[in-house]
């Protein structure tokens, strides 16, 4: 059986990807902090480990990107976890008993409209599933705690709400990292990581490599050099596989021009799974989500919002 090492208690958000990729028939082994997974895989006691690296709403991952450089898995496949926060608590508790709800900071802060719409105090823990675990063992009837439909299951709370959210296109991105790299794909990614040199120009000239072939970037961010202050690294993720002509020639080209290139990986590019009937925003407006707390429909640029069924025609 296929063993996956995940950061988090039991019912974490990262276990629930690792199910959505690799199905019920897997082992999960979870660790106490992200760099804790790396030697479970290298020293061969797990397969695989799965390391959440952006969220669409709150961005990067802290120190995710940067365990990527210091170690040396390489990233088999992305997963992309839609996900959706449940309310939960003891059975027989209803919504009204509710006075204080904790989970993970951040879980709080993407719930926060939820929670002030029904003046709920939120209290914050070090982790999701493990505010769940926590109220199972210690049942206290005015508080809730918002996790994943996994956790409830595993620790028999009751779900109260679901879904609850600020934004619905709450996604998380998630990297497999395995010992070898994976099987050519049809349909591939390809991440780097690079620095330049300190000189006028240098990260224009880098990415004039990738659009003098017409590669499609579809990430770049920069992170501090650890070991450097005011120094930069940047993270990059382009369409196709690294053995591809074009792209052999774009990180044969980036070489010349910068002082450090790493390869990542080349893996299967993954699909959003966007629900039925979910606004997407198609145009080049500004899409306002402030204070205003306007619904994804509204139209509050010159793009028209349409539907993932208007969409695929």
């Amino acid at each position: 059986m296929t063993k996956v090492a995940f950061q988090g208690e039991a019912g974490a958000y990262s276990e629930e990807a690792i199910h959505q990729y690799f199905g019920p028939d897997v082992e999960t082994i979870p660790c106490r902090t992200l760099e804790d997974m790396f030697p479970e895989v290298e020293e061969g006691r797990a397969d695989y480990a799965i390391l959440p690296v952006e969220n669409a709403v709150a961005g990067s991952v802290a120190g995710a990107y940067e365990l990527l450089v210091q170690r040396d898995l390489r990233i088999n496949a992305e997963v992309i976890l839609h996900v959706q926060h449940m309310l939960m608590a003891v059975p027989g508790v209803k919504r009204d008993d509710i006075k204080r709800v904790r989970s993970h900071p951040q879980a709080l802060a993407q719930c926060r409209r939820y929670l002030n719409r029904y003046g709920l105090k939120p209290e914050p823990s070090f982790d999701t599933a493990g505010s769940a675990r926590q109220l199972a063992e210690n049942p206290e009837l005015d508080v809730a705690v918002i996790a994943s439909r996994l956790a409830a299951e595993l620790y028999d709370l009751e779900i109260i709400d679901r879904g609850i959210e600020d934004f619905p296109f709450n996604y998380t991105r998630f990297f497999i990292l395995g010992m070898e790299d994976p099987p050519r794909a049809q349909r591939t990614k390809t991440s780097i990581v690079f620095s330049t040199r300190h000189r006028p120009g240098a990260l224009y000239k880098c990415m004039g490599e990738f659009a003098a072939r017409g590669i499609n970037l579809t990430k770049i961010e920069s992170r501090p050099r650890l070991n450097q202050p005011w120094r930069y690294m940047f993270y990059l993720d382009f369409e196709g596989h690294c053995q591809d002509i074009e792209a052999e020639a774009a990180l044969m080209g980036l070489l010349r021009h910068a002082s450090f290139v790493k390869l990542l990986g080349s893996y299967p590019a993954a699909t959003t799974p966007v629900p039925e009937g979910t606004m997407f925003w198609d145009g080049v407006g500004d899409l306002d989500l402030g204070a205003a707390g306007r619904d994804l429909g509204d139209n509050g640029g010159t793009g028209d919002a349409i539907t993932d069924e208007e969409r695929r025609k």
